[in-house]
């Protein structure tokens, strides 16, 4: 992947007498570009995404970064589709960094809903104006000819024309009217929704040509590892050098501006070791000798937070959504002796353990800087490596590479912003690297979380009462020092939204003090707030004497669409409007018996073997898993199956969004195993795989059975959509199995 800058990119175009969606190539040869009236985004230019050479050649923009979700396939072959392209004749290029994309951000499991319909139509723009072209030179109405696999044929006649020899003229046209141009039908769809189509990087992917971030070589280049405060908010009191300077291959030693509270996205601080080597890096580094100022952070100790956050839980907090008569039903409840069902849950700080940790390469040029790096969002790399430098935003060029993983980790460009720095200071091309200790010591976590859950059980074992609370400390934490309270759009993430048709129902959320960063992490608070939820839905029914799967439909109810925003909220539904993805309970009931009826749900166990099952709706998704687990003798366990079944709408690229469950089931296990990060004295006590383990094959599902639903409704999130029901289902497989109940992830404690 050889990224062109937009300027070269543009020259060799019109070099060639093609055709640029929008852009000038020679007087009376425009198009004009859509507008902010047409997209409705200020920032979206479409001609930014399509180019047709004169020799047929379709290059196609991925404005969104490649971690392995096939983004890079998915949203250009969507463009190809309605510009009725043939795909071996399309050019994947990746984008620089620029707000004329619109958002760039790949989080959030967010590009295909954000992108799809837009490209979609650019490619059926340009479709039409070599139609145009076509009608033109033919003398016959427009409606004759037909776009059809990179020719415009015209049937009466029976002649045809490459888009190659149409794209000079079709650059003199004027664009179209919106209304005036007609995207295809879902029968006529070539690629999207269909099996089959390779993702672009797969080639290099296998025979290792591919270009990750730490891939990227400069001539003059230097490497760069820094020792970085043990704990958040510590600077450098004084630090000896003479050592590092002394390791071969050493270049410099250069103290790293002070970090600062609160975080954000800046730099730590800390002292940068620069050689000509990665290894010389860190030998020079482990060399340094370093004294600390310590910060209010110093006396941090996860230990006692945990009982803290359980503490918050147990008081009553503020309230988030309120449904009903929550205190009056308890009261009746206990006056006639009613079960009450009680339990605590908590989940630690997670790390996101990206295989490739984060790394960035800088060099300081005559008009600005220019990056390369594996970023999930270059455009908040620019501004941060702007205001670090001292210089426009538009002077900053950001290349993205491929990304070796990044669940959010990666969106947050402090990595990138210290090699641009360290480029400036030593006046060479620079490439930061962390190391794996690096990143599980110093990144950003998923934050720490307790829950407290009551239910009142009626006569039928329904809840008459459903009390829930949640604390944790939350992402505005990493941003403003005095941000204690989960914001409504992390209480949306599973807690405030959760769709149970129960007459009396209060949420309610307790303050929690972040004391490291705090950043989002794959599927974000919806990881503890569906632990909680379906955990404590499967304790209630056992507490009834029903069928986990019986009652977990009927608290769900009757099929319905559900708006959160009558209950006393503002819910976010991940930037959707209500009306174009409902909360949709018969969606959520589908998946959730799919995944029941193809894992023989009724079929009896043999001993010590157990089903549980979870559901969850998130970023407009739906999906439910049920897992088989076995117990043997010593308290090994051994998972022998598990079946999810998703219903994400459209599935643009079913292969993607396959790999992605799969993937999820995989995240899933390794976290509800393994996935703790802890503190002492304010530093993290994990360094690498061995103490903050990834469940290796054996400890993980042996057979993963992903079941799509078809869907008409718009295409909803997939990256993130899995991960949440797999840590309950686990947990009440295991109760099913054994009897006991987890409560606190990971299992491992």
């Amino acid at each position: 992947m050889n990224p062109l800058s937009r300027r070269d990119f543009l020259q060799r175009i019109a070099a060639s007498g093609g055709f640029v969606l929008g852009a000038s190539l020679a007087p009376g040869a425009s198009l004009r570009a859509f507008t902010a009236e047409d997209f409705e985004d200020a920032n979206w230019e479409a001609h930014l995404f399509l180019t047709i050479g004169a020799d047929g050649l379709v290059t196609i923009i991925a404005h969104r970064s490649e971690m392995g979700t096939g983004i890079r396939t998915a949203l250009p072959m969507a463009l190809a589709d309605e510009l009725e392209a043939d795909w071996a004749q399309v050019r994947i290029e990746q984008a620089l960094g620029d707000r004329r994309y619109g958002s760039q951000n790949t989080d959030g499991s967010r590009s295909v809903r954000e992108s799809f319909e837009k490209l979609r139509r650019v490619g059926a723009t340009a479709r039409h104006q070599l139609e145009s072209a076509a009608a033109a030179r033919w003398g016959v109405p427009r409606a004759e000819c037909r776009g059809e696999q990179h020719f415009v044929r015209h049937a009466a006649s029976g002649r045809s024309l490459g888009y190659g020899d149409l794209a000079a003229d079709a650059a003199k046209l004027e664009a179209p009217a919106k209304e005036d141009v007609l995207l295809k039908t879902r029968a006529e769809w070539r690629w999207i929704g269909k099996e089959g189509t390779p993702i672009t990087d797969l080639d290099g992917l296998l025979d290792g040509s591919a270009q990750f971030g730490a891939d990227v070589r400069l001539e003059g280049m230097l490497t760069a590892v820094i020792a970085r405060p043990p704990v958040l908010g510590d600077v450098v009191k004084e630090y000896d050098d003479s050592a590092a300077r002394a390791v071969k291959g050493v270049t410099q030693v250069v103290r790293m501006p002070d970090g600062a509270l609160p975080p954000a996205f800046r730099p730590l601080g800390g002292v940068a070791v620069v050689a000509r080597d990665t290894w010389s890096a860190i030998q020079g580094r482990n060399q340094l000798k370093l004294e600390w100022t310590s910060g209010p952070n110093a006396g941090y100790d996860s230990d006692n937070y945990r009982e803290a956050l359980l503490e918050t839980v147990r008081q009553p907090g503020d309230i988030a959504r309120n449904r009903g008569d929550v205190d009056l039903a308890f009261s009746v409840a206990e006056g006639v002796n009613a079960p009450i069902v009680e339990a605590e849950y908590t989940l630690p700080h997670l790390a996101h353990a990206p295989m490739e940790p984060p790394c960035a390469v800088a060099r300081i040029v005559e008009d600005g800087c220019e990056i390369w790096a594996p970023t999930q969002n270059p455009q908040a790399a620019q501004d941060e490596v702007a205001s670090a430098l001292g210089m426009p935003r538009d002077k900053v060029r950001v290349h993205v590479t491929l990304l070796g993983g990044g669940f959010g980790r990666k969106s947050k460009p402090d990595y990138v912003v210290e090699a641009a720095l360290l480029a400036r200071e030593t006046g060479a091309p620079v490439r930061v690297q962390w190391t794996r200790e690096d990143e599980i010591r110093h990144g950003y976590y998923h934050a720490a979380s307790a829950m407290r859950f009551r239910a009142a059980l009626a006569a039928d074992g329904m809840p008459s009462a459903w009390l829930q609370r949640s604390a944790f400390p939350p992402i505005g934490s990493t941003f403003d020092p005095n941000a204690k309270l989960g914001s409504g759009g992390e209480l949306g993430l599973g807690f405030t939204d959760v769709p149970f048709d129960l007459p009396n129902l209060r949420a309610e959320v307790g303050e929690a003090r972040g004391h490291v960063r705090i950043g989002w992490f794959r599927s974000v608070c919806n990881v503890f707030h569906a632990f909680g939820v379906q955990s404590f839905a499967d304790e209630c029914a056992h507490a009834a004497g029903r069928d986990p799967l019986e009652y977990l439909s009927a608290l769900i109810g009757a099929p319905r669409h559900w708006n959160p925003n009558t209950e006393g909220m503002r819910y976010s539904n991940y930037g959707e409007s209500l009306e174009t993805h409902p909360i949709d309970t018969g969606r959520l009931l589908a998946v959730l018996h799919r995944a029941a009826e193809a894992a023989d749900w009724e079929r009896k166990r043999k001993a010590g073997a157990g089903l549980g099952l979870a559901v969850h709706r998130s970023f407009c998704g739906y999906v439910a898993v049920v897992m088989e687990v076995q117990a043997k003798k010593g308290g090994a366990i051994t998972i022998p199956r598990v079946d999810i079944a998703a219903d994400v709408g459209l599935a643009l690229h079913p292969d993607r969004v396959r790999a992605q469950m799969e993937g999820a089931v995989a995240f899933g296990i390794s976290l509800a195993r393994y996935g703790a990060i802890t503190a002492k004295n304010g530093a993290i006590e994990q360094s690498n795989f061995h103490d903050y383990p990834i469940a290796r094959f054996a400890e993980n599902a042996r057979e993963i059975h992903v079941h799509l639903v078809d869907s008409d409704a718009p295409s909803a999130g997939a990256g993130e959509t899995g991960v949440p029901p797999v840590a309950p289902a686990l947990a009440n497989a295991l109760f099913a199995a054994t009897g006991e109940r987890v409560r606190d992830l990971p299992l491992r404690r």
